[in-house]
């Protein structure tokens, strides 16, 4: 009995100690290789493909400990899927299923910074967009007031020089280029439209006051309409 004993404490003597990638210390014994054999896991990671050995009864999160000095991707920031679902930290490979030859693949989280970096992205566009459209009205008030005198004018009786109707239609067409070319979410996209909506139709005013002013025995009734208009689009 004595003898039993000693062999069997010689026997825990000589047990391998090992630590997992985890940091968790566990116990090595021989038959574990013949118990727990290692498997063969393909691993998926942008345009990166390759096999990883592991045994089943490792979790998913010792898994990424050990992915992280091979892709170099810290395992908090990474996403484990298995068959289409995210794994988590604590779930052990053999007991949801992962078997030789299995696929796993690898995806990098968006972190709090990430998310926070977009979000301050996305509104300094949408306020830049906003600004533009600012700028560009400030001009098309300018501009309305030209039309409206000039409109006056004509339509009053009074010739004016051609080259001075052609000039201020090309200014108004300036600014419709300079709104067709103004990114804007939101609210931003809702002025631009408006502004380009005022804008076609200063230049259908200057369209009217052209052949108004080419022809000045034309009805005054167009004159009325086309203030009318504006006057509708105004309020």
């Amino acid at each position: 009995m004595k003898e039993s004993i000693n062999s069997s404490t010689s026997s825990s003597d000589e047990a391998v100690w090992e630590i997992r990638p985890s940091g968790m210390l566990f116990q090595k014994r021989d038959n574990d290789a013949a118990a727990n054999p290692t498997i063969i896991i393909k691993v998926s990671y942008a345009s990166q493909e390759f096999d990883l050995p592991v045994p089943p009864e490792f979790t998913f999160g010792e898994v990424k400990s050990i992915l992280s000095s091979i892709i170099g991707l810290e395992p908090k920031v990474q996403k484990l899927l298995f068959r289409g679902k995210e794994k988590e930290d604590h779930e052990y490979l053999h007991l949801v299923g992962v078997k030789n030859n299995s696929k796993v693949l690898v995806m990098e989280e968006e972190t709090v910074e990430d998310k926070i970096r977009e979000e301050v992205r996305v509104t300094t566009e949408i306020s830049r967009g906003a600004e533009a459209v600012t700028e560009v009205r400030t001009e098309v008030d300018k501009l309305s007031e030209q039309v409206s005198a000039v409109q006056a004018v004509v339509f009053g009786g009074t010739n004016v020089e051609d080259k001075d109707i052609i000039h201020l239609t090309e200014m108004l067409m300036r600014q419709l280029l300079k709104l067709d070319g103004i990114e804007a979410a939101g609210e931003g996209r809702v002025q631009r439209k408006l502004e380009v909506r005022r804008v076609q139709n200063l230049v259908e005013t200057m369209d009217a006051v052209k052949a108004r002013n080419s022809n000045p025995f034309i009805n005054n009734s167009n004159a009325v309409s086309v203030t009318t208009q504006w006057e509708t689009f105004e309020s």
